[in-house]
């Protein structure tokens, strides 16, 4: 269960990469744009990258490096400078905010993440093992599980398609 929404583990959806359609939109590597706190990102990529040095120059760099999603993520695995000292404590609510601001930004996303009903969300990826499930199930997937809370979220606070686009 996820929030006390029973999962179907029978039907699960598989993704990874933004161009496979139509849960490619689920990576954050998919090219949808995003604004939190005033600010615009070129991908939730450059967000969560960007959030690692929050308080920094080097933040803006990220924020606003070229629109391709792997130039965010190669700035982001930098250690100089060094990550934030609370990052392990925020990484997962700053993925979730990622997520929440792009599925209620975008009303075709959000339609898709919806129509998903309650089966499981796996970022299927053999490089990561935190945020994908390894390749094997046998990774966190926590992707999949804040996914999972966003589509929770969004049906909670009864966003329906045609609504208004939300921001952060």
């Amino acid at each position: 269960t996820v929030e006390g929404v029973e999962i179907d583990t029978k039907h699960e959806i598989r993704f990874y990469k933004e161009t496979d359609v139509p849960f490619g939109v689920f990576s954050n590597f998919s090219p949808h744009p995003v604004v939190i706190n005033g600010l615009e990102y070129p991908t939730t990529e450059h967000y969560f990258q960007a959030m690692k040095f929050e308080g920094t120059d080097y933040f803006e760099e990220i924020r606003t490096a070229d629109k391709f999603p792997g130039t965010a993520k190669a700035m982001g695995q930098c250690r100089d400078p060094p990550l934030r000292d609370d990052w392990e404590d925020v990484k997962e609510k700053i993925m979730y905010d990622a997520l929440l601001a792009k599925f209620t930004q975008h009303e075709e996303l959000r339609n898709i993440l919806l129509s998903t009903g309650n089966r499981l969300l796996v970022e299927n990826s053999t490089r990561d093992r935190y945020w994908g499930d390894g390749g094997d199930l046998s990774g966190k997937n926590r992707l999949g599980y804040a996914l999972m809370l966003v589509r929770n979220h969004i049906r909670g606070q009864n966003i329906a398609p045609g609504a208004p686009n939300a921001q952060t």
